[in-house]
């Protein structure tokens, strides 16, 4: 077994079991792990960002390949740091104008063709279709229903839902079972999103899981039975040093 391996392992097991800590309660084993984590991500982040920004899409262009260009995004930037400058904070605003009027000329139309447009075309899609020289012709069979319940039951989610959030007709009579279905529709909607995402947290949990039995073995130098031990017996001093404190006086 490599001697990378076997270090990458004690690691990995030791901040498993002490973020597991958390189960107990609140503790430092936890707190370290923690902080750990977030200086670690901070750091990766920084120096990725620096390489990713500042030498291949700003020095290396600029420099070896003269991308004059460039420098107008540059000295846009540079304008944004002048917040920390109260004097000349100023500037900042039209850096930060610039950058919120085209980014919101950019999402606009993309959200508008994305979530409206496409949302449009994908449920009236499976009913009709379109011929050459025929016009549109509706694909649904009425004498088998079957063919297209799936579509109609999102005809139906969509248009109910759409109506629940349109406020300027009372919701009542016909109306309110309409509204009541959007309802209904958004529940399984939210219900099927909630689901999917415990699904994901319990798939993360499984690999944390299957590689601290991984990590049990010989081969590692058993980091899971020896780093298990070592944390419940930090948790206990830890607990009965917290008890042998006098309280503090407010």
């Amino acid at each position: 077994m490599p001697f990378e391996s076997i270090i990458g392992a004690w690691v990995a097991t030791g901040l498993t079991l002490f973020i597991f800590s958390f189960l107990y309660k609140d503790n430092p084993v936890f707190k370290v792990a923690e902080h750990l984590y977030v200086g670690v991500s901070v750091g990766y982040t920084i120096v990725k960002t620096y390489d990713t920004v500042i030498v291949h899409l700003i020095w290396k262009p600029i420099v070896e390949n003269q991308e004059w260009m460039l420098l107008i995004p540059v000295f846009i930037g540079l304008l944004m740091l002048t917040r920390y400058v109260p004097k000349a904070s100023w500037l900042s605003r039209y850096a930060f104008a610039f950058i919120v009027g085209v980014g919101s000329g950019l999402a606009i139309p993309r959200t508008i063709s994305s979530f409206i447009l496409k949302q449009i075309e994908d449920t009236i899609r499976p009913l009709l279709t379109l011929m050459p020289g025929e016009g549109v012709s509706f694909t649904w069979n009425l004498l088998s229903p079957a063919s297209g319940v799936n579509a109609i039951i999102i005809l139906v989610g969509v248009c109910s839902v759409l109506f629940y959030f349109f406020f300027s007709v009372e919701h009542r009579g016909p109306g309110k079972a309409v509204a009541r279905t959007g309802v209904f529709f958004l529940m399984i909607a939210f219900g099927a999103a909630f689901g999917y995402t415990v699904m994901a947290r319990m798939s993360l949990l499984i690999g944390r899981l299957t590689d601290l039995i991984e990590f049990s073995d010989a081969s590692y130098g058993r980091p899971t039975l020896w780093l298990l031990v070592m944390t419940i017996g930090l948790l206990i001093v830890l607990g009965r040093r917290t008890r042998s404190e006098p309280p503090q006086e407010g």
